[in-house]
């Protein structure tokens, strides 16, 4: 399968959140799509309903193909402590997200972009692969030459602010941020029941 570039809104709506960010079209229809609208009644979801919906919607939010986040579950599930928030804090952990969470770009998507490009450095080594597990202490900066990037002057320059994530630490004035250690679960802001696809896998 490949990886998803469809329209980000409806998928935003099939799940009931802007997964993606902020929308001002999904503000405006937070029901989900269908020909009907918000008139048709639908049925209550079964639980392995809802199980596969919370793992489909923390992979659609972080990009993640199936059989890498099934790998990642692996990974976690055989890691000392709570399975679930052992994969989410595995999830925060890739490059292409913590690019994004820096501010280095306005969406994972772009992040990724920016990693596959060659524009990224993890500890002084220039790291093309998004899915990259950083730990910590790990350096991520931004490529000399490319720091002039529009893209990336924008991002920097704009709302983002690193402050709230914790786990990290950024000067902007070197484009370099620090991936200080694992994040907390309740630091990480992603509205993702994690235990539903702990359940889901577990069958």
């Amino acid at each position: 399968m490949a990886r998803y570039t469809g329209p980000k809104t409806k998928k935003a709506r099939a799940f009931g959140e802007p997964i993606y960010g902020f929308d001002k079209h999904f503000e405006r229809k937070k029901y989900p799509p269908g020909q009907h609208g918000n008139t048709r009644r639908r049925r209550q979801k079964s639980d392995y309903a809802l199980q596969l919906m919370e793992k489909q919607k923390a992979k659609y939010t972080y990009g993640v193909l199936e059989r890498q986040f099934r790998n990642l579950f692996e990974k976690a599930n055989s890691k000392t402590g709570v399975t679930g928030e052992v994969l989410l804090q595995f999830l925060e952990a890739r490059l292409d997200n913590t690019v994004f969470r820096l501010g280095l770009a306005p969406t994972r998507r772009a992040a990724r972009q920016l990693v596959s490009h060659r524009h990224i450095i993890v500890n002084g080594v220039l790291t093309n692969i998004p899915s990259y597990e950083l730990r910590p202490g790990d350096i991520v900066s931004v490529r000399g030459k490319s720091q002039g990037l529009k893209v990336v002057k924008d991002s920097v320059g704009g709302k983002s602010d690193v402050r709230k994530f914790p786990w990290l630490e950024f000067n902007p004035d070197k484009m370099q941020g620090v991936f200080l250690n694992y994040p907390e679960r309740e630091q990480i802001p992603e509205k993702i029941n994690e235990q539903l696809i702990v359940e889901l896998y577990s069958k």
